[in-house]
């Protein structure tokens, strides 16, 4: 599975972009249901977020949705921050 993360706004309005490869990794499975939750509770358009906030797009195998603080779900945000962390 593949899951990429795109980061935009913030005060600075940087754009910063991740993705992780599943594949191979020994905790596939609990990223793979992490990225389903996040995937589902996403919206198919971009949304209005609040001023100097952060807003994301999460493409999971192909399927993008669209998240904005400071309305993330937990599961979304935990994504989100494994994936900037961890990802190239």
């Amino acid at each position: 599975m593949r899951i990429q993360v795109s980061r935009t706004g913030g005060f600075a309005g940087i754009e910063r972009r991740a993705e992780v490869d599943t594949t191979g990794r020994p905790d596939a499975p609990e990223w793979h249901a992490l990225a389903e939750q996040a995937v589902t509770a996403g919206r198919g358009a971009p949304s209005a977020g609040v001023p100097d906030g952060f807003s994301y797009e999460i493409t999971v195998d192909g399927r993008t949705v669209y998240a904005a603080d400071p309305r993330l779900t937990p599961e979304q945000r935990e994504l989100i921050s494994r994936v900037l962390k961890e990802g190239a």
